[in-house]
């Protein structure tokens, strides 16, 4: 039946390969179970049903990407996404998380309109050739920043030197005799020996070894008390609405800032990992993409409800692809195991993050790989692709990469005399991007 549903002999996949790569994506996605929760209870929220929310809220968003866009992308709450809830809305513009809540709620129902029409899907296909393969290159990058920093591989090197001044290097080479990075690159090892030798489950065999080692080295931390218990109650965050102050400037300026932040991070995402997992048919579109984007709109809406912040599609989701996951039964798996967390969170929260670090460079690496696909001799195509493939790494952002992009696109394009190449809907968006900046 699940062979039959999700069409696994047309993609050339096996349940036991789709599965692996399930649990592959969840296991470098479980951070967020502990993450979220510690950003957004600093507004004042119950921590413990900030953990409920969060499970829920992949699960639920994930659930529409499995059985309704078949597509292998797990989702949940996006980091950034939730700081900008916590640090933005809460603690800088003074408003109560309620309020933030309430945001999240609208921005949902205006996804699942925009979604539903096809305008969404309108901008993902607007996007240039060389620019979606940039992306899936600058994707790289960002996942293997996030994996070597999460490890202690590298390091800012900046401090303060007085008078508000800053010293020293941006990045530096962090302490690699630790037990973190040690642990990181055993597990980095072990991973590209087993993908050497074509074991399908390469990258989950290296994150379990290295959660092993890490035990007797300490980073590693087993769970104290029951492994199972029911979880956390939803009562102190679930359905708390304030929809008294909405029509305001704020509310605006908020939506707008959520609405462009959460689209071309999801577009991105979208367009990097199905362009790495061989999804996009020949004209480079994305299948399903009315689909794809309905899960993070509908599972915004349902985080709103629940007590949470944006859901979106997740970069680490490029492991479980790595692994071999080409279909929506891997984020089915995916969504399984965030609903089994439920019960067996303290199991999976044990899980450090210098063990999915592995995972997250090789995949930077594999992502990579789609350079050789960008046309570097158009300089008006070169140097929209670099930017795009620069800056998300350096601003820790897709969203922002793909700004930076877009914007030289356009630009280099009208001013060399090419404008008829770009597309209503490629000008729509420039002109967007201009007043998102003049907002900030």
């Amino acid at each position: 039946m699940l062979a039959k549903f999700f069409q696994l002999s047309a993609h050339n996949t096996t349940v036991k390969k789709e599965v692996l790569a399930g649990l592959t994506t969840f296991s470098t996605m479980a951070y967020i179970l502990a993450v979220n929760p510690s950003i957004l209870s600093r507004t004042g929220m119950d921590f413990n049903a900030l953990i409920t929310a969060t499970a829920l809220a992949a699960a639920i968003g994930t659930l529409v990407m499995a059985l309704y866009a078949k597509l292998p992308i797990g989702v949940a709450p996006g980091m950034g996404l939730n700081a900008f809830f916590a640090y933005t809305i809460v603690a800088s513009m003074g408003y109560s998380w309620q309020f933030a809540l309430t945001a999240v709620f609208l921005e949902g129902i205006i996804f699942i309109f925009l979604s539903l029409f096809r305008i969404r899907e309108a901008i993902i296909n607007s996007i240039p050739e060389n620019l979606k393969h940039a992306i899936s290159v600058g994707i790289g990058l960002l996942i293997a920043l996030i994996g070597m920093a999460n490890a202690g591989i590298i390091e800012t090197g900046m401090h303060h030197v007085g008078d508000g001044r800053l010293d020293g290097v941006i990045l530096k080479m962090g302490d690699i005799t630790s037990m973190g990075p040690m642990i990181a690159l055993t597990g980095l090892i072990v991973s590209a020996v087993l993908m050497y030798r074509k074991v399908n489950a390469a990258l989950l065999i290296g994150i379990l070894a290295a959660t092993l080692i890490g035990i007797p080295m300490g980073i590693t931390h087993l769970p104290a008390g029951h492994l199972i218990s029911l979880p956390p109650s939803l009562a102190p965050i679930a359905f708390k609405l304030e929809f008294n102050r909405i029509f305001t400037l704020d509310m605006v300026v908020i939506l707008f800032t959520l609405l462009m932040v959460n689209l071309f991070d999801t577009v991105g995402t979208l367009i990097g990992l199905c362009n790495k997992a061989g999804l996009l048919d020949a004209n480079g579109c994305l299948p399903r993409a009315k689909q794809a984007l309905m899960a993070d709109a509908v599972g915004t809406t349902a985080a709103g409800l629940l007590g949470t912040s944006v859901v979106t599609a997740y970069v680490e989701s490029a492991s479980g692809i790595a692994a071999g996951g080409k279909t929506g039964l891997t984020s089915l798996t995916v969504a399984i195991m965030f609903l089994l967390a439920l019960f067996f969170a303290p199991v999976f929260a044990m899980i450090p993050q210098a063990a999915t670090a592995p995972a997250l460079i090789i995949v930077g690496m594999l992502m990579m790989g789609a350079v050789t696909k960008i046309d570097f001799n158009d300089v008006t195509e070169a140097i929209p692709a670099f930017l795009a493939i620069v800056m998300m790494p350096y601003t820790y952002s897709i969203a922002e990469g793909i700004v930076f992009g877009m914007l030289s696109y356009v630009l280099l394009k009208v001013l060399t005399g090419q404008y008829k190449t770009i597309s209503p809907v490629m000008y729509v968006l420039a002109g967007l991007f201009i007043v998102t900046f003049l907002v900030k």
